[in-house]
């Protein structure tokens, strides 16, 4: 049977796929929406799958806020060029409801989950991975609670952060999420910070102040000082606040009589070990293939 212009634009709409593909699945079903469709399906899982393993360490993060829960999602692909692209960008956004909706933050199990249009997640991933070219992953997703104030901010769509407080108001935590954001502190206070940290980074200094040969009660002193210092830099209560480093955050919070219960920070790719391309390498790779 002869495949109409309308037949295979409906095919794309659905599908996502390119032209000449739909055309090529309807003529191999014979016209067959339904059998093209699922084709073009089973196509694109196959695709997604040869791209699974590629390095996607660019893509965006996305927070979502209702009443007194945030959620923040990391989705990730291979260049920034796909970040932008505005499917991609709707799928994030996706995703994030998604969370928002079932409560749902393991990664494995997210993926079953209902997207909002009939697809799965993994579905919706597999789809855009077709339509795209690039590998997609949603690589993780929180979920922020709160009786106090919560906010958000984010730096363009790389850098996330939610902050939850106890008092104060939702100006301040958004004021502190754009700290953590910006200045990305390893915890609240000292409380937090891992005793393995601590005890590694007391013993570098204590080798460094080794070699100066100084007195052991003058050794101690430099120790005590060089440990307060590091407990400063990594805390949020103890580091200067972004938009004014005359004070604490800590001063801050204590002026307006509040607290951090909790606060997140996503950064896109943070941890994931992005391939450099050599260009000379893969030069020569193809002179030496050709000769």
């Amino acid at each position: 049977m002869s495949i109409s212009a309308s037949m295979v634009k409906e095919l794309r709409e659905r599908t996502g796929a390119g032209m000449m593909e739909c055309k090529k699945a309807l003529v191999e079903a014979n016209g067959d929406l339904e059998a093209a469709a699922e084709a073009l399906r089973k196509s694109g899982q196959a695709k997604a799958d040869k791209k699974a393993g590629r390095v996607a360490a660019d893509g965006r993060v996305v927070i979502a806020k209702d009443g007194s829960k945030a959620v923040i999602v990391e989705v990730n692909s291979e260049t920034d060029f796909v970040a932008k692209d505005e499917n991609f960008i709707n799928f994030a956004e996706s995703v994030a409801a998604a969370v928002a909706a079932s409560g749902e933050t393991d990664v494995a199990a997210l993926a079953s989950q209902d997207i909002g249009d009939g697809r799965s997640i993994e579905q919706a991933r597999t789809d855009l991975v077709q339509k795209v070219g690039e590998n997609i992953s949603v690589r993780r997703a929180s979920i922020v609670e709160a009786d106090g104030p919560i906010a958000f901010y984010t730096h363009g769509a790389r850098i996330g952060a939610i902050v939850a407080l106890e008092g104060g108001d939702e100006e301040l935590a958004r004021d502190i999420a754009m700290h953590v954001a910006a200045i990305n502190p390893v915890c609240v206070d000292e409380s937090g910070v891992p005793a393995d940290t601590l005890e590694r980074e007391r013993r570098i200094f204590t080798e460094q102040a080794n070699d100066s040969g100084k007195p052991p009660e003058i050794i101690e002193k430099m120790v005590t000082g060089r440990v307060a210092k590091f407990l400063k830099e990594i805390t949020l209560v103890g580091q200067p606040f972004v938009k004014d480093p005359d004070i604490t955050v800590g001063k801050l919070l204590k002026g307006a009589d509040a607290s951090v219960v909790s606060f997140i920070r996503f950064e896109v790719g943070e941890g994931i070990e992005k391939k450099e391309d050599n260009f000379v390498e893969e030069v020569m790779a193809q002179v030496q293939g050709n000769s």
